[in-house]
């Protein structure tokens, strides 16, 4: 139950950022493991991990990719980053993602010199934190999916 429990909350925990969902979606199969501690459930496990850890970095490369090939400089992105840092202590819930448009819009607001040039980076942004969040409730997802299936199957 407990780790139905902490997957449930992880996933939830990914669509409103105020718990660190991934973790707790590899905490909840961790628990199921160590409760059942075989090998379907060792293999699993690792599964989970992997798909964890693989979703992670494409988490991070697609968005910051998709924002440097657009023209985005490193170091509006860098501001964006230290914004949304700030606003995530700042703004509980939803701080990182307002700081770190915020500081996308306010560094290419100082770099371009105009609300109008401004904007289509920031629009950039907002699209890369959409991608961020649509691979990670992915990766989520196809977590618990495994362990779901493999409930399901023994």
């Amino acid at each position: 139950m407990l780790a139905a429990v902490l997957v449930v909350v992880g996933i939830v925990g990914i669509a409103l950022p105020i718990l660190p969902g991934l973790v707790l979606v590899v905490a909840g199969v961790g628990v199921w493991a160590v409760g059942r501690a075989d090998f379907v459930a060792w293999t699993v496990l690792g599964i989970v991990v992997a798909i964890v850890l693989v979703g992670s970095v494409v988490k991070y490369l697609v968005p910051g990719r998709r924002l440097r090939d657009s023209g985005v400089p490193g170091r509006t992105i860098a501001a964006g980053a230290v914004l949304g840092v700030v606003g995530f202590f700042v703004i509980p819930v939803v701080g990182l993602f307002i700081g770190f448009v915020l500081g996308i819009y306010l560094a290419e607001l100082a770099r371009l010199g105009g609300h109008e040039a401004a904007w289509p980076s920031t629009r950039r942004a907002l699209a890369a934190v959409g991608w961020s969040i649509v691979i990670e409730m992915a990766t989520g997802l196809l977590a618990a999916a495994v362990w779901v299936g493999a409930l399901l199957l023994t």
